[in-house]
């Protein structure tokens, strides 16, 4: 695959970029608005609850602007590309995910239930998003 090195560095930023607009917005729904830490209520707590929505659209956002950055690198853009890039890039998040968000055991971090069911449809949606941001690019750089 052309510029592989460039295709987990896109989606590394992009998924850093996503992990900390989620945790800025619960933060911001702590301290600002003043909800329920996860000190103060149940599971992850009301300031993160009140964030799930959201995630879905942060990663239509940003995933997106990063398929476009690697696609504009490479010499031409083929749908093999587009599809590697998908399988790549959602495969390294549902490991990735399971990994950092439900084995390493961290504050943060949820039970196998709370990530895979109680998050849902949020958790899917977001799935969902990240196989499909490369092919959302490629079809909005064939138009343009």
């Amino acid at each position: 695959m052309e510029k592989f090195g460039f295709l987990i560095l896109w989606y590394l930023v992009a998924y850093f970029i996503v992990t900390g607009i989620g945790v800025l917005h619960t933060i911001f729904n702590i301290k600002v608005l003043k909800m329920k830490s996860m000190k103060e209520s149940e599971g992850m707590g009301e300031g993160y609850e009140k964030t799930k929505p959201w995630h879905t659209l942060y990663n239509l956002i940003v995933f997106p602007i990063f398929a476009y950055l690697y696609f504009n690198g490479l010499e031409t853009v083929t749908l093999t590309t587009v599809i590697l890039t998908s399988i790549i890039w959602g495969t390294i998040t549902v490991v990735g995910d399971l990994i950092g968000w439900v084995l390493v055991k961290h504050p943060w971090s949820l039970s196998f239930k709370a990530f895979y069911i109680d998050y849902q449809p949020w958790i899917t949606l977001i799935y969902i998003t990240i196989y499909a941001s490369p092919f959302i690019t490629y079809g909005i750089m064939n138009l343009l």
